[in-house]
């Protein structure tokens, strides 16, 4: 969620993100799983990881390329993506690899808690969070991507690098995906090429939910992160109340069409 109000607020989209999610984890597990280790190695954890977060930035790299260089919408570009990256994920080992029990610092990753109180995640999240307000609201990264998303003509004309922020966007929500692929592989102790499905539209949700305008130019990130707990509110609530699943797609997509209608309403 936090890539993809980059994302939206330039005025892109990034419907890859669930695929990417299952690639990552699927890449940076084999790598850990490779040669049958017998025991932890910081070496083999720290090629797995950059061999996750590689594969998620060269996806964020292509993304970005298409979407800036080329005239073909970012729904199209990134909807052929999520398929590419599907396909890799379920070419690489179509059944989920398990993570090696051995491999206890990356198991650590989506279940450990510090002090016993603070889930590992969370601290990922909060840390995050910091980031990338920092990055969205103290810098002049962040304000080019409002101008951006507020009237593309008109950054351009002003001397913005329209095309190189484009491609960073994307390279960003890529890595961040790529993050949370890791974490949600530690947390189910395998990697499932099948995983990450709808994730993009619960990221999506998140954002719009949370104040992020589809049309581009508005958006914070406590206000992405506010959706996001909404969203998963919903989700947790619906689930523990027992309400049928079908019942709770249509819930949800009752509830991204209201955000949206807001934003359109208040917009004019």
């Amino acid at each position: 969620s936090f890539g993809l109000t980059f994302v939206i607020l330039e005025g892109g989209i990034d419907l890859s993100v669930g695929a990417v999610l299952a690639l990552v984890g699927t890449v940076t597990v084999w790598t850990l799983s490779y040669g049958e280790p017998t025991e932890q190695s910081i070496i083999r954890l720290l090629l797995a990881i950059c061999a996750g977060l590689g594969v998620a930035g060269l996806i964020g790299l292509f993304n970005g390329f298409c979407a800036a260089k080329t005239k073909m919408p970012p729904f199209i570009i990134t909807l052929g993506t999520m398929l590419l990256a599907r396909g890799l994920a379920l070419r690489i080992n179509e059944v989920p690899i398990r993570v090696p029990s051995q491999d206890t610092l990356f198991l650590a990753l989506g279940n450990a808690r510090i002090g016993g109180w603070v889930p590992v995640p969370v601290i990922v999240m909060l840390i995050l969070l910091a980031l990338g307000a920092i990055l969205l609201h103290r810098t002049k990264f962040g304000q080019h991507l409002y101008a951006i998303g507020g009237n593309r003509e008109a950054a351009r004309f002003t001397g913005i690098p329209v095309g190189r922020r484009e491609l960073t966007v994307y390279i960003i929500c890529a890595l961040l995906t790529g993050v949370a692929g890791m974490i949600h592989a530690s947390q189910l102790y395998s990697a499932e090429p099948n995983s990450g499905q709808g994730f993009e539209l619960n990221a999506i949700a998140a954002a719009v939910v949370g104040g992020t305008s589809f049309t581009g130019g508005v958006g914070t990130i406590p206000g992405m992160l506010l959706g996001a707990v909404i969203i998963g509110t919903l989700d947790k609530g619906l689930n523990q109340a027992g309400v049928h699943f079908s019942l709770q797609y249509i819930l949800k997509g009752l509830v991204i069409l209201t955000a949206v209608y807001i934003d359109v309403r208040r917009r004019k």
